[in-house]
């Protein structure tokens, strides 16, 4: 199955109590991807986000008419080494991996108020391979059953664990989600994977972990020319680029540019010079 295209989703992390109301107020906005996780995003604070995401769904099908059907839903499978264990955790971490999984998975389907999922994603490798591998057979067998509709991983760093996923596995990831900012350079060799191999490649911190890049001269001048703003400008050079971005404003002023980023006009010839100082393709 081919993976409908996604320009832009809306992030919930960090979020807190006010996860509702944004995730609402995104969608109205124009957004039409979100991103979750069933895991804290503050250990500090315990907000369960993928609860409120549901409240979300809710409140736009039952006062705004809004489909689940006509949103892309993501949600993630974390392993114990990313959850808070003095918190109720979604499986038992002594059961098997698969039955992690699946536990997991039908507490999503629950929170979110939905019979499936667009995505499920591993929310980052196993602690080996081979558990990462029984991990990724488990969504395999919830994409045969139809209850997910595509799978992937987030923070994977290694080109060989994606390969080894494809060939000890048995099917090749179909969504990548990781860090693409300055401090890894992009990650040019996981990132270069995804285009050869046509995985969607989702990024995080592509604003936040940039600042030197939004200040880039070069991109600065090209939002003048054509005016939008520098986050716009980055956001749709990452996606002339094949990147799928994630948004995580709380400012609906910059919701509404977000989305906008799409039919934003700009000449390639006025990003390749910031393309150049990135050193990617």
């Amino acid at each position: 199955m081919r993976m409908a295209a996604q320009k832009i989703i809306y992030g919930t992390a960090w979020k807190k109590e006010r996860t509702t109301a944004l995730v609402v107020s995104a969608v109205l906005n124009g957004f039409r991807a979100i991103d979750t996780a069933l895991s804290p995003y503050d250990l500090c604070i315990w907000v369960k986000s993928e609860d409120l995401v549901g409240d979300a769904l809710k409140t736009l099908q039952e006062k705004h008419g809004i489909k689940r059907e006509d949103l892309f839903i993501q949600t993630k499978y974390t392993p114990i080494g990313g959850q808070d264990r003095s918190k109720p955790l979604p499986y038992d971490p002594l059961s098997r991996i698969e039955t992690q999984i699946n536990s997991s998975f039908q507490k999503s389907l629950s929170n979110l108020h939905t019979t499936y999922l667009d995505s499920l994603l591993l929310h980052s490798p196993m602690d080996t391979l081979s558990r990462t591998i029984t991990a990724w057979r488990t969504l395999m067998s919830l994409q045969d059953s139809g209850q997910v509709k595509f799978i992937g991983v987030s923070n994977t760093y290694d080109v060989s664990v994606l390969e080894a996923l494809e060939r000890d596995g048995g099917r090749r990831v179909q969504i990548v989600q990781n860090r693409w900012f300055e401090g890894n350079r992009w990650d040019k060799e996981v990132f270069q994977y995804c285009k050869d191999n046509d995985i969607q490649y989702q990024s995080f911190w592509t604003l936040s972990g940039s600042p030197s890049l939004l200040a880039h001269p070069k991109l600065v001048a090209t939002a003048r020319k054509n005016g939008c703003t520098p986050a716009q400008a980055l956001f749709k050079l990452a996606q002339s680029r094949g990147v799928t971005p994630l948004s995580g404003t709380t400012d609906e002023k910059h919701m509404v540019e977000d989305v906008a980023v799409d039919s934003l006009d700009l000449e390639t010839e006025d990003l390749e010079e910031v393309v150049a100082w990135m050193g990617i393709n």
